[in-house]
């Protein structure tokens, strides 16, 4: 009797059936569109992320970045003596190389390393020290033919020692007293040359030459990003001037992920990086990898309790940091796909309310005669329930069809998002080992490319173009059929609770 019922109210009711399932499959399709994209965007944020804290990496510990100090200026100072640089024809020429933590950021003691190797559930750790090294080079004309020493120079008097007519300097780059310079800076990324199963160098391929191995320790060698390498003429077997140490190239390593820098233009040991820059025994961040993903948790509550004055971020903390067009789309499927989602989903169900109590209106007098003879209203109910069910299933199985397709097109198209995720650091124009001179007149250059000092230029920015993949998963599935069983019990529960209300006597007197 209830499969007759329903296969008649079904065939009867075509229209009905039709709108009820057409806005539930709308409804669902959308909902598997978004949570799809949500994917492939966690996916992608992820991948960003790699590049930069290296794979398997569940943690980062890091100290915030202390404000400067009174009298601190924006950026590493260059002194220079008297004496300083080498002069010819009137020309003086200087350069001067500086390896030190950016401006604004902190280090803290590798003690802290030990600290989290013993929070139980840490299955590996590793630290490193993120470093900016600046060079400057310059010209300019030899001023010391204009000091004040009783010496004979052109303009001045003999006999009294004094300047009898101001003359400009002559000599510089230009030969009529300007100067010009310019300030060429990259990232340095000191680590164990041991510890190469988490942090930055598991995120890399080599790509020539060899890497670090534990041997190198307190040996200066590098082994460079094989894109800033290429941009900066430098080879493997080459040198390059490291905070005015030389250190030999003995490899170059790319990102493994497409179209994406590696966390920083050179790597040298850690114990040389820190013996350079000043900072003996301290590190600026410890990347950690949890035993289980369950156990992630936990790791962060204890390593906060540990290193009260650490900052512990996990993956889902550092994703906040992925800026681009990534983040865009990041914020726009939360945002507005999640409201979209909820508020198709409603309407849905409205829809599907409403159609079933006024199907159940215009069959007062069936249900009238059906309770008259002997149905129960538990019956009744699980008559009208089981039809608005399979309305709904009917609905989400073309939902389940119409999302596929969408997924299908999006993955398709493959659109490309470009996000860049920084530990503290940002980039300037230019590409790296570039730089930009001064004019004649003296006007200053500024560093062009690589990794710039300022109030957060520690670290590296690594930024990579990603093509958005929206995997199909089972759970997503999962939460199609699940609405559209809840949406045709909840249609079915009021429409069958507003046909059990019918008293037979009345239900027979009306016209339905």
């Amino acid at each position: 009797m209830f499969f007759t019922y329903l296969r008649r109210e079904l065939a009867g009711r075509r229209r009905q059936t039709a709108i009820i399932a057409i806005g539930m499959a709308l409804a669902i399709a959308l909902v598997i569109i978004v949570n799809s994209v949500a994917s492939g965007v966690k996916a992608a944020q992820a991948s960003v992320l790699e590049s930069v804290y290296g794979v398997g990496t569940d943690i980062t510990v890091a100290q915030s970045p202390a404000p400067p100090g009174e009298g601190e200026g924006g950026g590493p100072r260059f002194e220079f003596g008297a004496d300083a640089g080498t002069t010819a024809d009137g020309t003086t020429e200087i350069s001067q190389s500086r390896l030190s933590a950016g401006f604004g950021s902190s280090t803290f003691d590798e003690s802290t390393l030990d600290t989290v190797l013993g929070v139980e559930n840490v299955a590996a750790a590793s630290g490193t020290l993120s470093l900016t090294n600046t060079t400057f080079n310059g010209e300019m004309p030899d001023f010391s033919q204009m000091r004040g020493d009783g010496a004979t120079a052109p303009g001045t008097d003999a006999g009294t020692g004094t300047d009898a007519q101001a003359a400009p300097p002559q000599g510089g780059p230009d030969g009529a007293g300007g100067s010009a310079f310019d300030v060429d800076s990259f990232s340095v990324l000191g680590l164990d040359p041991a510890a190469d199963a988490i942090g930055p160098l598991s995120a890399v391929s080599l790509a020539d030459g060899r890497a670090l191995d534990e041997d190198d320790t307190g040996r200066n060698v590098a082994v460079l990003d094989a894109d800033y390498a290429t941009s900066a003429e430098l080879a493997v077997g080459g040198t390059l001037d490291i905070g005015g140490t030389v250190f030999e190239i003995v490899g170059t390593v790319t990102s493994n992920a497409a179209d994406s820098a590696s966390a920083a233009n050179v790597y040298i040991p850690l114990d040389v990086a820190q013996a350079l820059s000043g900072e003996e025994g301290m590190l600026s961040n410890v990347y950690v990898q949890a035993a289980s993903s369950t156990d992630i948790a936990q790791i962060q509550a204890d390593l906060e309790a540990a290193l009260p004055d650490a900052t512990v971020s996990t993956q889902e903390d550092l994703a906040s940091s992925v800026s681009g067009s990534l983040a865009t789309a990041s914020s726009l499927v939360s945002n507005l796909g999640l409201w979209l989602s909820l508020a198709v989903l409603v309407a849905a169900f409205l829809i599907a309310i409403l159609f079933t109590i006024s199907g159940v209106t215009r069959r007062t007098r069936e249900f009238g005669t059906l309770k008259a003879i002997g149905w129960s209203n538990r019956r009744v109910v699980g008559q009208v329930a089981g039809e608005s069910l399979v309305q709904g299933l009917i609905g989400g199985a073309a939902g389940i069809a119409i999302g596929l397709i969408g997924i299908f097109v999006i993955n398709l198209i493959a659109p490309t998002l470009s996000g860049s995720a920084s530990g503290g650091g940002f980039e300037m124009a230019g590409g790296p080992g570039g730089a930009a001179g001064g004019d004649a007149s003296g006007a200053t250059g500024a560093a062009a490319g690589g990794r710039a000092f300022g109030p957060m230029g520690q670290t590296a920015a690594a930024t990579t173009e990603v093509a958005l993949n929206a995997p199909v998963t089972v759970s997503v599935i999962a939460i199609a059929v699940g609405i559209a069983v809840l949406g045709g019990l909840l249609a079915g529960a009021i429409g069958g609770w507003r046909a059990a209300r019918l008293r037979p006597a009345e239900a027979l007197r009306s016209v339905g």
